[in-house]
């Protein structure tokens, strides 16, 4: 009718009632209707026909979206974000494309926090005061402390701890792990299981091997430790303060205090391998090209 259509007013379905009240009225409910079915929100009628307080209350319409598709669902996800958004930003959080940003539900950031453009935060993330986290990064399950710097392109997985200016950059995986305060993991790294102590430096292509198929082991490297590029740190071991692995090392044994510890092949340089080498392989191809 015409007066219905200009109610602005919609029911969203939505009832607070105490537990014993509400079965009360639910069982109250008929299906005296052109559609002969049964209607809860008939109850505020009812419970006012019982001299019950019943009161309205209005909100915005995206308080009460309706979600039975994915695209219901995504829509609900975009207001969701928008407000964790607007939230950070009026908190203090620096965002310079805050469209890109992915917020979890208990996603936690401080005040000069920097946030940049496409990081993505999973459940239980929280980022101190005056971190960074640069772009591409993902983070879950992580605690990153002051002035500490994430990314980019960075993975902290669950039990990530980053101490008070940490560094952990590109393509780097942290998991189950304690990085110390001043400590850098820079580049091309995967930390698992493992305790870093303060000022230490993780070279390129460090890798903790920490699991063996079964069971997880844990890598303890000291303070002030330097680890060479390409170093494989076989779990369980433990790296002394003040010690360095050489690039390349193979490392199944601890390593004291202050000690450096190399264990790789030797080189050896075989004269003019290389050009007898590929002579032969050149000369196999043009036999073969000739059919």
């Amino acid at each position: 009718t015409t007066p219905e259509r200009a109610i602005t007013l919609c029911n969203s379905g939505v009832v607070m009632a105490e537990t014993g009240t509400l079965l009360d009225l639910a069982a109250a409910v008929g299906n005296d209707n052109a559609a002969g079915e049964h209607y809860l929100t008939d109850i505020a009628a009812i419970g006012r026909e019982k001299g019950l307080t019943v009161k309205v209350v209005t909100c915005d319409e995206a308080e009460t979206l309706g979600i039975n598709t994915r695209a219901d669902l995504a829509a609900a996800e975009a207001v969701f974000q928008a407000r964790k958004r607007a939230e950070a930003l009026e908190n203090g959080v620096t965002m310079p494309a805050p469209d890109t940003v992915w917020f979890a539900f208990d996603t936690e950031i401080g005040r000069d926090a920097v946030i940049e453009p496409n990081v993505v935060f999973g459940p239980g993330a929280t980022v101190e005061t005056g971190a960074t986290i640069r772009a591409f990064s993902h983070l879950e399950g992580c605690h990153v402390s002051t002035g500490a710097v994430v990314g980019p392109y960075a993975r902290l997985r669950p039990g990530a701890e980053l101490a008070n200016g940490a560094k952990v950059g590109n393509f780097v995986e942290v998991k189950n792990a304690e990085i110390g305060e001043g400590a850098k993991v820079n580049h091309l790294t995967y930390i698992g299981d493992t305790s870093i102590g303060e000022r230490s430096n993780i070279g390129a292509g460090t890798v903790t091997c920490n699991y063996d198929g079964v069971f997880k082991y844990r890598t303890e490297i000291g303070r002030g430790v330097f680890i060479g590029s390409g170093t494989m740190l076989v779990a369980p071991v433990k790296v002394g303060d003040n010690a360095m692995t050489a690039t390349g090392s193979v490392i199944t044994r601890d390593v004291p205090e202050g000690d450096m510890a190399i264990a790789r092949a030797k080189q050896e340089n075989k004269t003019n391998f290389a050009r007898r080498f590929f002579e032969r392989l050149r000369a196999q191809k043009a036999a073969k090209q000739k059919g």
